[in-house]
């Protein structure tokens, strides 16, 4: 990619992450967004289609970078919470306002189709590399991977809904409960 283009979309997705933490992506218009990075609109128009799309792309990179900061997840204990949900959990801490605007009544339907689809992704590879598919190998991979997503979804925004928001390792402990195969 052109430098030149890739300054300018990461400066467009720094603005939108800032800007979407205070309130949701319905309430902030493309001249917010081009203002807070310093670019005009023809560049916002020659990178993203909309708003909503900046925000997908740009959560697509934060959260991309978060579940590939190591080896591919293989689960081999289950008896408590691998790491690497912890891990995750941390990452929707630290972004909570973000992640509480877009789980929220006036979030996008594109954001969270795009939040859902990658962590369908997450999950099926992970899935498909841990021994005995988590315990569902009497289910087609498909299938047990939309399960397990959508439950680790339901977790993560009941979560952020708390106030105060318990610590990421208690929502890793709940997520894990959900999560794991009957023992």
């Amino acid at each position: 990619m052109d430098p030149r283009a890739a300054n300018t979309q990461a400066l467009l997705r720094s603005a939108v992450l800032t800007l979407a933490s205070e309130r949701p992506i319905t309430s902030i218009t493309v001249i917010e967004i081009i203002t807070a990075a310093g670019v005009n609109r023809s560049s916002f128009y020659q990178h993203f289609d909309s708003r909503e799309e900046l925000l997908a792309a740009a959560l697509d990179a934060i959260e991309t970078e978060m579940a590939h900061a190591d080896e591919p997840v293989i689960i081999t204990d289950l008896a408590q919470p691998p790491p690497e949900l912890v891990r995750f959990m941390r990452h929707f801490s630290t972004h909570r306002a973000l992640y509480r605007g877009v789980f929220g009544p006036q979030g996008s339907a594109l954001v969270i189709a795009r939040v859902r689809a990658r962590m369908l992704e997450f999950v099926r590879s992970g899935m498909q590399l841990s021994p005995g598919n988590l315990g569902h190998a009497q289910l087609p991979l498909d299938i047990a991977a939309a399960g397990t997503s959508g439950a680790l979804l339901g977790v993560v925004e009941a979560w952020l809904s708390q106030d105060p928001l318990p610590g990421p390792e208690v929502a890793a402990e709940w997520a894990w409960q959900v999560l794991r195969p009957a023992r």
